[in-house]
């Protein structure tokens, strides 16, 4: 997370991850403890792979949990309901054309704790998600991606992905 702007989460989104931050502070941090008294149990620490594996996931849930408390004490609440009016808004998935391609690409806008499935995210923040904020379908937008400028439509904007 950067501290350029809130991630603008939904109400079930947000939901979804105090009930993973709560499972990580309390059952994790217990399996993690079991996992690394029972790999000092099985004597030198120097070459003992399990008691390094489970430092490792320590160390990595622990990364986790700092992440979602920041998450969670800076994120925005956003309503579903509110992006309904066809533009593109935090929440909404929208289809794109990239200019001279002729297959279209679904894309849900807003965070990437947001994801559904395998649909790619598109973050407020990034090129693309700025160009395409507030535009609607039949819209053209250009942005700087590294490989240079590339121009995309915007052939629908739909409600949240679910």
């Amino acid at each position: 997370m950067t501290d350029a702007a809130p991630a603008r989460l939904t109400p079930e989104t947000f939901a979804r991850l105090q009930a993973e931050l709560e499972d990580l502070t309390t059952r994790g941090r217990v399996e993690i403890a079991q996992a690394i008294e029972a790999a000092r149990a099985l004597g030198d620490l120097s070459e003992n792979g399990d008691y390094h594996a489970a430092k490792d996931s320590q160390g990595k849930m622990e990364s986790r949990i700092r992440q979602l408390q920041a998450l969670l004490k800076s994120a925005q609440l956003v309503d579903a309901a509110d992006t309904d009016d066809g533009t593109v808004a935090a929440g909404v998935v929208v289809t794109l054309r990239y200019e001279g391609d002729t297959t279209t690409q679904d894309y849900f806008v807003g965070s990437i704790e947001e994801r559904r499935g395998g649909m790619p995210v598109v973050s407020p923040s990034a090129p693309l998600g700025r160009a395409l904020l507030g535009k609607v379908a039949g819209d053209s937008v250009a942005y700087e991606a590294p490989g240079g400028t590339l121009q995309v439509e915007i052939v629908k904007v739909g409600s949240e992905a679910r």
